[in-house]
């Protein structure tokens, strides 16, 4: 396929530019809560948030969806606010909320005029360590998060599959298990589960605070010891100690069949590595493979010899997701075209796979990508909630600030040779899990699902 002579130019152009890194400051309280300050004073405005260590990862057995039900129950109220008073109290000083919840972190946040940054943090301490939930919380708020359910998972065969890929990638970590929670436990989910979990995990020594904005690190250290420094820290914290993966020694493969299908794909993913603080630079390597394989449709290997020029697929990708506190997973995915089968879709995938490691990688394409990812790494610095949730996740997922701040130059340091080196330790169909979603032949006897 054809490129333009001057993209490796333009390349070198813009690689020359330096990531400026963004003015951070960190401290820490005498009860164990860490803070990270972003300053950027173009506009009056900041970014309040609280990240904990905890997430569905570190569920109890048999609780799953825990983590997730707690987040809800969080804007129920506390002893000194009703029911759904912390979010307008929020809105009604111009600014906004929300929260989410992954494996391995939970966090909430807040946009608001800097001059409300103190009265932020007021209200979320005051929800760390008061939360009050009556019985009817709990169930109107079980009866939520199951409907939620329904209507993400249940109803999407997309969901459903991506679900049974999770737990079959993962046999005994629990990732295998999803954030929402297996439905049949999140049915049982008590209050009593809900305030064992809060009162364990829910503790400035568990916490971190990133307040990204207009605001001076002296700002927001004495607000953040008048408002979170008195806060007891919680006894009950472990080392979070995971079981892991076992070695993988044979090809896991399934079908899931369902008649809402309405395009049928064939998915692959691999156990990978995660991004190590202070060793980040196989995870920069996969991230230049996924790019490579899978990232911008027709300038894509998979996208330019599958979609384009064999005709076979309407749709491929390649995805890695580096920050993770454990194994992560490399995927792709290729959705086949009218006439092609799923036989024939994953031998195209294969055979793309072949091809690459025998030929390497396209100099011109790799110079192609470092450009797009050093320029949305000068981009990302604009966005101040943006660089909240940077900073947040990582700092979650056991990296440092250091790590961080890195990472653009660990992105660039990385090499054609250590893209193929970090695919050969990959790619190995021993280690895969391989997965079909499918309509239902039209044999009325077979089973669905």
């Amino acid at each position: 396929m054809p490129r333009l002579p001057g993209l490796v130019v333009l390349a070198l152009s813009l690689l020359a530019l330096p990531v400026r890194a963004e003015q951070v400051t960190t401290f820490a309280l005498d009860n164990g809560l860490e803070a990270v300050v972003i300053e950027d004073h173009r506009a009056p405005a900041v970014v309040h948030m609280v990240w904990y260590r905890v997430g569905a990862a570190d569920e109890p057995a048999g609780k799953s969806g825990i983590a997730h039900f707690l987040e809800h129950l969080m804007f129920k109220g506390t002893d000194d606010l009703a029911q759904g008073e912390f979010s307008d109290i929020v809105e009604a000083n111009g600014g906004s909320d929300n929260a989410f919840t992954s494996w391995d972190y939970t966090g909430y946040f807040q946009r608001v005029a800097a001059d409300r940054l103190g009265l932020m943090m007021q209200l979320e301490a005051d929800r760390m360590t008061d939360l009050a939930l009556t019985p009817e919380d709990v169930a109107t708020e079980r009866d939520v998060i199951l409907e939620e359910r329904n209507q993400r998972t249940e109803n999407s065969p997309g969901a459903l599959f991506s679900e049974q890929r999770q737990a079959i990638q993962y046999v005994n970590h629990p990732y295998g298990t999803p954030i929402i929670g297996w439905k049949h436990e999140m049915e049982g989910l008590s209050r009593a589960d809900a305030l064992s979990f809060y009162k364990r995990y829910y503790a400035p020594n568990n916490a971190i605070l990133v307040v990204a904005g207009d605001v001076t690190p002296d700002e927001v250290r004495a607000l953040a010891q008048e408002h979170y420094g008195s806060l007891t820290p919680s006894d009950g914290l472990m080392p979070r100690a995971r079981p892991q993966e076992p070695p993988q020694r044979a090809e896991r493969r399934f079908t899931f069949s369902d008649p809402r299908v309405a395009q049928p794909y064939v998915s692959r993913s691999y156990l990978a590595p995660e991004r190590d603080p202070g060793d980040q630079k196989t995870a920069a390597a996969l991230t230049y493979l996924a790019e490579l394989l899978g990232g911008q449709g027709a300038t894509s290997l998979l996208g330019e010899r599958l979609q384009f020029d064999r005709q076979v697929a309407l749709y491929t990708g390649a995805f890695y997701r580096g920050l993770s506190l454990d194994d992560t997973t490399f995927s792709m995915v290729v959705v086949p075209a009218e006439g092609v089968d799923m036989d024939e879709a994953e031998a195209a995938l294969d055979e793309v796979i072949a091809e690459f490691l025998a030929e390497g990688v396209d100099e011109e394409l790799f110079a192609s990508v470092k450009m797009q990812l050093r320029a949305s790494e000068i981009y990302a610095r604009d966005d101040i909630q943006g660089l909240a949730q940077r900073y947040g996740s990582a700092l979650t997922n056991g990296l440092g600030v250091d790590d961080v701040q890195v990472w653009p130059e660990v992105l660039q340091s990385v090499t054609a040779d250590d893209v193929m080196a970090a695919a050969r330790d990959l790619f190995d169909k021993r280690r895969a899990v391989t997965g079909w979603l499918t309509r239902p032949a039209t044999d009325a006897t077979e089973v669905t699902q």
